[in-house]
């Protein structure tokens, strides 16, 4: 019984790969189109000169966000956190040591407490790091470390063992679950990251009810936004440490993961770089778009991820006040990388190369270089808006770790998180 209980979240994946077996766009059967001129424009037009030149602007548009897809940004949540205790002092074969801090958000009995677990490579000066939230447990992204595991005992080994473990990271790929530390240490980079599930269950109805009992001052109500205030969490944590430059602070998230990644990067702007890895629809794929899963099946299937108020718009996508390229502009100048796989469709690569084509101009007018205008396939590192495409579907494979490091190593040498045209003209 307990060696099914540990497994099954596993069990649940694997289910859930069996029912969809029978759609192939889902499976990652079919290829996006590489043709993006024969689409229509995103909706709503962007008006460049008002995002660049209005702060008013751009509180409007995150708040246009905040009213009718993601709820509000929990303001004023209280955030505390332990010292660190060190897991492994020598991990790595002595590379660095493993740490990690319990964080609490909220106040009264509906605090909600998860564990930031991070590595520290050996250094004599302080370093950049990156930030991700995982589907897996800690147990899991650190195998055979003894991390606190949700049920606060010590990690024992990982659920990702045997067979299940291996059927999930062929169809999701290598780094679904463990994380390589070592290539983000062989980067230069410290890694932190925590399980999301953690903070808020990825559970319809749970998730809303612990949202409710937070004790803040305003109380997320999607699970989306209550994610991307644990990227702020977690910054606020690793912030207080010397061994990290708060100056080049970044976060990365996959999949759902990914949509939360882009919005902490909006709502914290002491945020230096985003990576948002096949995020999707709700994250940089355009709502309007008719390809994948699309925005509508997705808010019906996980209700709980976003702000209830946008049910009211999904008989009639075009009503919606706001589409994804809106959110990448509100982003500018901060680099981003848009990963995508050249057959994970239902994540609508095509659509997010379209959002991204569309908020290059405010990238522009930030005196940021935007996206390469060669394509789909053209993946320049060192654009602050970056379009990562590669073959197959909706995973994280070594070929992704390569374009997460190429990208964070040619922005995180910068001195200070990029400041928009608003902010230099105050």
């Amino acid at each position: 019984m307990i060696w099914f209980l540990k497994r099954m979240p596993l069990l649940i994946a694997l289910g859930i790969t069996v029912l969809v077996m029978s759609n192939c766009t889902m499976l990652g059967m079919n290829y996006a189109s590489l043709e993006t001129s024969n689409k229509a424009l995103p909706q709503p037009p962007l008006d460049v000169q008002a995002i660049t030149g209005n702060p008013a602007v751009r509180e409007d548009l995150k708040q246009a966000f905040e009213d009718t897809l993601y709820g509000p940004w929990p303001t004023g949540m209280a955030v505390a956190f332990s010292p660190w205790r060190v897991v492994d002092p020598d991990y790595l074969d002595g590379r660095g040591t493993l740490e990690e801090s319990a964080v609490t958000i909220g106040s009264g009995e509906g605090a909600r407490l998860f564990h930031l677990v991070a590595a520290f490579p050996k250094s004599d000066r302080s370093l950049p790091v990156v930030v991700s939230q995982t589907f897996s447990t800690n147990c899991a992204s650190f195998p055979g470390e003894p991390v606190t595991a949700a049920d606060m005992s010590f990690c024992d080994g990982s659920e990702m063992d045997g067979i299940m473990g291996k059927v999930v990271t062929q169809i999701f790929g290598r780094y679904i679950a463990e994380v390589p530390v070592s290539r983000y240490f062989d980067a230069g980079l410290a890694y932190a990251s925590f399980y999301a599930s953690e903070l808020v269950p990825d559970k319809n109805g749970e998730a809303q009810a612990v949202m409710a009992r937070m004790g803040g001052p305003i109380s997320p109500t999607s699970a989306l936004m209550a994610w991307s205030y644990g990227f702020s969490a977690a910054l606020d944590v690793l912030e207080a440490d010397p061994r990290i430059d708060s100056k080049r602070m970044a976060v990365m998230g996959h999949s759902r993961h990914g949509k939360s990644a882009l919005m902490a990067g909006v709502w914290d702007r002491r945020i230096a770089a985003v990576i948002a890895h096949q995020s999707g629809f709700a994250g940089a794929a355009l709502s309007r778009s008719e390809t994948g899963e699309g925005l509508a099946r997705m808010a019906k299937s996980y209700p709980h991820w976003l702000s209830p108020r946008v049910q009211a718009y999904l008989t009639d996508l075009p009503s919606l006040p706001v589409d994804q390229h809106e959110l990448l502009a509100l982003l500018a100048p901060t680099p981003v990388l848009l990963g995508n796989g050249r057959r994970d469709v239902w994540s609508d690569p095509n659509s997010t190369y379209r959002a991204a084509e569309a908020a290059s101009a405010v990238y522009a007018a930030d005196a940021a270089e935007g996206l390469s205008d060669a394509g789909m396939q053209a993946f320049d590192p060192e654009s602050n808006l970056a379009y990562w495409l590669r073959p197959g579907g909706h995973s994280i494979v070594p070929r992704d770790i390569d374009a997460f490091t190429a990208f964070l190593a040619a922005h995180l040498d910068k001195a200070a998180p990029p400041e928009t045209a608003v902010q230099m003209a105050n």
